[in-house]
């Protein structure tokens, strides 16, 4: 398994952590609350999330042969649609 993880900042991590949760929540395994977030992807990918007053921290853990660049960029690319008003948010991603 690949573990990606990046602490994205912005002062509405729990709003967009919410939306993200609710769009996958009709195709994926999703489980949220305001603070703290999962969502299964089919693949075997999973993406945690957890939101502060001024930051968004995630984990997305990709199964071994499947694309870890892809999947950053899945992920990336849905929350920025969601922080249309500040983005693109800054993702660190790093080996975690």
């Amino acid at each position: 398994m690949s573990v990606s993880v990046a602490r994205v900042p912005t002062g509405s991590a729990s709003r967009y952590l919410q939306q993200l949760a609710k769009h996958w929540s009709h195709k994926m395994e999703v489980s949220f609350t305001a603070e703290e977030g999962r969502i299964a992807f089919p693949g075997g990918s999973v993406l945690e999330m957890k939101a502060d007053s001024d930051t968004l921290d995630v984990v997305l853990t990709v199964p071994d042969g499947d694309d870890v660049e892809r999947m950053r960029d899945v992920v990336s690319s849905h929350l920025d649609r969601f922080a249309f008003r500040e983005a693109p948010l800054t993702f660190d991603w790093r080996e975690g």
